[in-house]
């Protein structure tokens, strides 16, 4: 099927690595522009060159900075759209802060947790919605987490944020409905990829005691991919799914109950 998304511009936050990466390739697989953004040059600009040799340098853009801070994601974006092209879509992708066990967290870890995991998204929202209800089109993807919907033991900044954000996607998607904007967020499962959390604990000590655990939790039996992950963004983001706005989709392999 093709996804109509054919040198449409995404604007992806956190795109070196990971899932990122992954909903990165699955668009550019589709035809579309991609604008890279991640807080690593160095890593930045290695993902843009691999990516600029399969999919063209005229399909690839990149700006390195800090997403969480307002005024990088409004430099960023103004800069993607005078240089690479108008922002279609935007993927608000975001990772972990360390947050220690229990709920004796301090008020410092708290704050960065919220930052990370909820207020850098909003802040990415705020600024490309401006962008796409001037136009009239467009659509937002937030990256959640099953452990925004339900209480899985997770860090409760993790958790606790990704629960807000799903609630945050459904309200925008009744404020920007009408003007043909479309926002939905992602709930990932257990997605590995190197370097990442999932690929420390199935290579590590305890590596056969997770994989158990998978296998008892998932009824795939398996870790997910970034690029399941990729797929389901690809869809969202694509006029494909015109009808469907205000949803939180788990891809867990069928985890949450």
């Amino acid at each position: 099927m093709d996804l109509q998304l054919k040198n449409k511009v995404i604007f992806i936050a956190g795109a070196s690595r990971g899932i990122g990466l992954g909903i990165a390739q699955s668009c550019l697989a589709e035809g579309a522009k991609v604008a890279l953004t991640a807080r690593g040059p160095k890593a930045l600009e290695e993902t843009k060159a691999r990516l600029s040799d399969v999919y063209g340098a005229s399909q690839v853009w990149s700006f390195a900075g800090d997403m969480r801070e307002s005024a990088v994601i409004d430099a960023a974006v103004e800069r993607c759209e005078a240089e690479f092209g108008s922002i279609w879509g935007a993927v608000a992708n975001v990772g972990i802060d360390p947050c220690p066990p229990g709920f004796d967290v301090s008020d410092e870890i708290w704050e960065q947790g919220l930052t990370q995991n909820l207020s850098a998204s909003y802040r990415l929202a705020r600024t490309a919605l401006k962008r796409m209800l001037q136009r009239g089109e467009g659509a937002l993807v937030f990256i959640g987490s099953i452990a925004g919907l339900g209480a899985l033991g997770t860090p409760l900044t993790y958790g606790t944020s990704k629960a807000a954000l799903g609630h945050l996607g459904r309200e925008l998607a009744k404020l920007t409905g009408s003007a043909g904007i479309r926002i939905n967020t992602i709930a990932p499962g257990n997605i590995i990829f190197p370097g990442g959390d999932w690929e420390s604990r199935a290579t590590g000590e305890r590596a056969d005691a997770w994989k158990r655990w998978i296998a008892r939790e998932v009824p795939m039996k398996r870790f997910g991919t970034p690029e399941e992950i990729g797929a389901v963004a690809a869809f969202l983001l694509s006029p494909r799914a015109s009808f469907l706005t205000g949803a939180t989709i788990p891809v867990d392999g069928g985890q949450t109950r």
